[in-house]
């Protein structure tokens, strides 16, 4: 190998990528990143977006992280810091009840509305810990990879299917039937079968829209659900955090412990085209990049941490794709129907449920107080392109880090759904960005009454701006959809589930393999694991 040629060039700086890089590194490997903004972290950075006021721009909360990562990276040592919310979430309603998820609380806080589902709800939680429980451990190992090259490729996705196979079986029959139907399930139809009152309803039912451009009655959203319950923080399983700093500080301590390691991390630097070349009738090899500036970098290995789409339609010729691949592509579905705000606050917001500063604020704020409402808020945006009466997860990370905001002043992250990822009538979100914005701040004003006059300022991100500025396709924050086809063996699809892209020397590590999307380090651990084995 000469002295310049490099084992791996990953294309994107994002959280994966950086773990995968770091990984390859530690085992030894010459590796090298290429992001195109200037600051590495793809959609997990935090930025000054007003004057004194500092917040996480796109990925805004921790809980999916992977422990293994965070100790195989030594993320502690470089900078990261997690505290848990003192409440999981805070459900405001119209009568100015409300409902607090969290620790110790969330049974007698289900009581003040059904006592039939307080008592349920032990059980609800059983199942559903015990599925994570045998979901998580299949996150950090690539599934099996269906292939048609013959017994010998096939008899370690075999092995692997029969691990798979063993682990669930472990469960009993009445979680095995759960595990079936909440892949193909809606979150409504999953969450009627244990509780009969809207609010509970409402608070577990909307992780299962978070992301996913979908109703609660669309079948398959019980599995979104699912995914958001896998997490933990600092050892909690299910609980939600913040990482002190914002979500950069994630990415800042995984390209500290990447650099630590020996890889070369180049900002400002995207990428125009993967170089294939041919030899005697083999297919087609991926064996470099070329910058957007022109610079041409050879390497073994060509790692992709962008949505498969954005990697087959945009990077690659299209000549040089398998049909099959390319037929995927055309159909991959993506677009989670996210507009994400940040916005700087003179003051804390007084809910008319809760007016005075408290617990609730530390949670994940949802305004959407049934699951009619958010179907109501789907059917809306699919007809106008956004609902006009939308579906928003506030969070207030400032009352947990003093570090992002002037001393009495709070940032808030507001995570909104429903909005069409592209517009119908061939209209352009930048036409309409602000205007959208202005209805997520009124909506927040009519459940805490000043919110508006508190706002001294707010950063954007409809669809196209995250397309634009992170590479998520129709603002995509899972790289396409977490949808039963779409899953697992399937993702990005059948023969490239193990990491290894449609060619040779080319592998995918981002969030459009398995286990998913969402700040988990899972993709960029497992593909990394895979490299090192090929390239030894």
């Amino acid at each position: 190998m000469s002295q310049d040629m490099r084992d791996a060039i990953l294309i994107g700086g994002g959280h994966n990528g950086l773990v995968c890089a770091a990984y390859l590194a530690k085992a030894g490997l010459k590796v090298t990143v290429l992001e195109r903004r200037d600051v590495v972290g793809g959609a997990a950075v935090t930025e000054e977006f007003h004057p004194g006021f500092r917040n996480s721009v796109a990925a805004y909360t921790v809980s999916l992280l992977q422990p293994k990562v965070i100790r195989d990276l030594d993320l502690a040592a470089h900078g990261l810091k997690i505290v848990q919310r003192r409440l999981n979430n805070f459900l405001p309603l119209p009568d100015h009840r409300y409902l607090a998820i969290g620790a110790g609380r969330t049974q007698a806080e289900v009581a003040k509305f059904s006592r039939r589902d307080a008592e349920r709800l032990p059980e609800y939680e059983r199942r559903l810990d015990a599925i994570a429980d045998v979901l998580r451990a299949l996150a950090l190992e690539p599934p099996p990879n269906l292939t048609d090259g013959g017994w010998l490729k096939a008899l370690p996705e075999l092995l692997r299917a029969g691990r798979l196979g063993k682990r669930v079986k472990s469960l009993d029959a009445t979680l095995r039937t759960d595990l079936l139907d909440l892949f193909a399930i809606s979150a409504a139809e999953y969450l009627d079968r244990f509780f009969e009152s809207e609010p509970i309803k409402a608070v577990f039912g909307f992780d299962g829209v978070v992301g996913n451009y979908a109703s609660p009655y669309t079948p398959g959203s019980a599995y979104v659900l699912l995914h958001h319950v896998f997490g933990e923080v600092n050892g909690v399983k299910g609980a939600w955090g913040h990482a002190l700093g914002g979500m950069g500080a994630i990415t800042q301590a995984m390209a500290k412990s990447a650099a630590a390691a020996g890889v070369e991390i180049r900002t400002g630097c995207g990428v125009r085209e993967i170089i294939v070349e041919h030899s005697h009738g083999k297919p087609g090899r991926a064996v470099g990049v070329v910058t957007e500036k022109g610079e041409v970098l050879r390497a073994r290995s060509v790692v992709a941490n962008v949505n498969p789409k954005l990697l087959y339609e945009r990077l690659l010729d299209p000549a040089v794709v398998p049909a099959p691949t390319r037929e995927r592509m055309a159909n991959w579905r993506c677009g989670s129907g996210t507009f994400r705000m940040n916005v700087a606050l003179s003051e804390l917001p007084r809910f008319s449920a809760l007016p005075e500063p408290g617990d609730h604020l530390t949670a994940g704020i949802i305004i959407a107080p049934s699951l009619d409402y958010m179907d109501r808020a789907y059917a809306d945006a699919r007809a106008h392109g956004w609902s006009r009466e939308p579906i928003v997860e506030m969070l207030i990370p400032s009352t947990l880090d003093d570090s992002l905001a002037p001393k009495g002043q709070h940032v808030a992250s507001l995570f909104c759904q429903h909005v069409a990822p592209t517009l119908p009538q061939g209209r352009s979100w930048d036409d309409h960005r602000d205007e959208v914005a202005d209805l997520m701040i009124a909506t927040v004003d009519r459940w805490a009454p000043g919110f508006k006059a508190s706002v001294l300022g707010r950063q954007i991100k409809s669809p196209l701006d995250l397309e634009r500025d992170f590479g998520l396709l129709g603002g995509d924050i899972f790289h396409g959809a977490l949808s039963l086809n779409q899953l697992f063996s399937a993702r990005p699809m059948l023969g490239q589930a193990d990491y290894r892209g449609a060619l040779p020397g080319l592998y995918l590590c981002g969030a459009g393999t398995h286990p998913g999307g969402g700040v988990t380090g899972a993709p960029g651990h497992n593909a990394a694991q895979v490299l090192i084995r090929d390239l030894r």
